[in-house]
């Protein structure tokens, strides 16, 4: 059996669904106030559903019980709920989510935590701390750090947005990142309970190309045929951000828009050898993005 946590979300459904597709059995950790659209999905895929909450220990112990796997994804920064923290769920959560694990003998962990970042703020803290309990836990682990979703970081919700024709930059837009698309993470997941390679390994996970992010509104425009209005947001803006964020969650968003001004270029060689996952890349993504705002009719 594997146990998804995080099984609502977008990797984490993904994950999901292509093992189900791959006839394995899976046990989806839910909770019963989670997108009920979502939560059939999973239901109407074959998925075993198991109630629990990572704030709740007595729950994921029980949702540890005969799983073989436990791949997390659960994190509190994209689907949270009342109640949730980053202490409460990216830390505490998923070391306690570390310690039923190990305690129901489960053979292998695949965590799915993000790209070493330069800012010191709690989430990252939180994810590395994690890292290293797992790593320390004599469980078979893999640990996967994917960089920028180019499905948030390249959607209305964070500035971008192709239907408007506008696209918001952190910082000049001049340092490279190299996108990667949620699915493509779930592959590498799904793949690593299978291949030695991505066994007590530590993958940093990126697409196929490092693209400035204004190379990105470059592509959507040639596609598009648009022109794009471009909206800056100064570093020291994003720096006094995080400086004077009383909250976890806004000091997180601050640190991650600074890191995407600084840029995450990742060399995938090495990774694709071990696990040949064929990545989706920005113009990839841009014409079905482009198709999907296209007016219809």
């Amino acid at each position: 059996m594997n146990l998804i946590v995080g099984a609502t979300g977008l990797v984490g459904g993904e994950i999901c669904r292509r093992l189900a597709a791959q006839q394995k059995p899976v046990r989806a950790l839910v909770r019963p106030t989670g997108d009920a659209s979502r939560i059939e999905e999973l239901r109407a895929s074959g998925a075993e559903l198991a109630a629990g909450d990572l704030k709740d220990p007595a729950s994921i112990q029980s949702a540890c019980l005969g799983a073989a796997a436990v791949l997390s994804t659960a994190s509190s920064v994209l689907s949270r709920q009342p109640g949730d923290t980053i202490d409460g769920v990216d830390r505490l959560g998923q070391l306690q989510l570390i310690e039923a694990a190990k305690a129901a003998g489960v053979k292998h962990f695949v965590y799915v935590s993000f790209s070493p970042m330069a800012e010191d703020f709690a989430l990252q803290r939180a994810k590395r701390e994690v890292e290293q309990a797992l790593m320390a836990s004599g469980m078979t682990y893999t640990i996967l750090r994917p960089t920028f979703f180019m499905e948030v970081w390249l959607s209305p919700v964070l500035g971008f947005d192709v239907a408007a024709r506008r696209a918001r930059i952190y910082g000049t837009g001049e340092n490279p990142i190299s996108w990667i698309s949620f699915p493509n993470v779930a592959e590498f997941a799904v793949r690593s309970l299978d291949t030695a390679a991505a066994r007590n390994a530590m993958l940093t996970l990126g697409g196929p190309e490092a693209l400035t992010p204004l190379q990105v509104v470059g592509i959507f425009e040639e596609l598009g045929g648009a022109h794009f209005t471009l909206e800056y947001v100064l570093e020291s803006v994003l720096r006094a951000g995080k400086a004077s964020a009383r909250r976890s969650l806004d000091e997180a968003f601050a640190a991650l828009s600074l890191a995407y001004a600084h840029g995450d270029a990742i060399d995938m060689r090495g990774t694709l050898e071990a696990l040949p996952v064929r990545l989706v890349g920005v113009r990839e993504y841009a014409r079905w993005l482009l198709n999907e705002t296209a007016p219809k009719g």
